[in-house]
């Protein structure tokens, strides 16, 4: 009888183990993140225009005697951009009328490359060019133009910004020696198309 409990104990025991084999542990393996890709989310390349308001001041210097007069400077620009990758490139035409506090009016027209970083939806620049002011006293002059500045995207279609930017003509109204310097820094919006 011991035999047949043993025997039937095993018969037991052997099916149980049968039954269902012996099972692996599961391993999970382990969850990658996969980075999203990379993209740029501003293009600068377009067309644009806006209007541009300021405060200057233009010095007139003549042999050691010099005199100065600070202006309001408001008026309108033109361009167009290129979007190179990290690099922006392209030309402005610009027009500002300037009051002066001293009296009289000037109207200031450059026409200007732009060199710029693209950081996204944030442009610093470098500009330069020549420049063209007119009086009301038959002043009329062409000098060099130069500045910095830097642009914001408020959204693909809307950019707002500020610029610094200096105008230089040499001998004023054929005078030797004579120079007129301005310098301009403005608030500027722009709609690109």
């Amino acid at each position: 009888m011991k035999i047949a409990a043993y025997a039937a104990l095993a018969v037991v025991a052997a099916s149980a183990a049968n039954a269902g084999g012996y099972v692996a542990p599961v391993v999970e393996a382990p969850i990658e993140a996969v980075p999203a890709p990379v993209v740029d989310a501003s293009d600068w390349t377009g067309f644009y225009a806006g209007l541009q308001y300021g405060k200057g001041n233009a010095e007139l210097d003549y042999s050691g005697a010099s005199a100065d007069s600070d202006f309001d400077g408001f008026g309108a620009h033109a361009g167009y951009q290129r979007d190179f990758g990290k690099f922006v490139a392209g030309g402005e035409l610009d027009y500002n009328k300037a009051d002066l506090d001293a009296g009289g009016d000037a109207d200031l027209i450059r026409l200007r490359a732009r060199a710029g970083y693209d950081m996204g939806r944030f442009l610093p620049y470098v500009t330069l060019g020549a420049a063209h002011i007119k009086g009301d006293d038959d002043l009329s002059e062409t000098g060099i133009t130069y500045g910095l500045g830097a642009d914001f995207k408020v959204t693909e279609k809307f950019t707002v910004g500020a610029e610094y930017s200096r105008s230089d003509f040499k001998d004023v109204a054929d005078v030797d020696n004579a120079d007129l310097d301005t310098d301009l820094v403005q608030i500027r919006a722009s709609y690109h198309f």
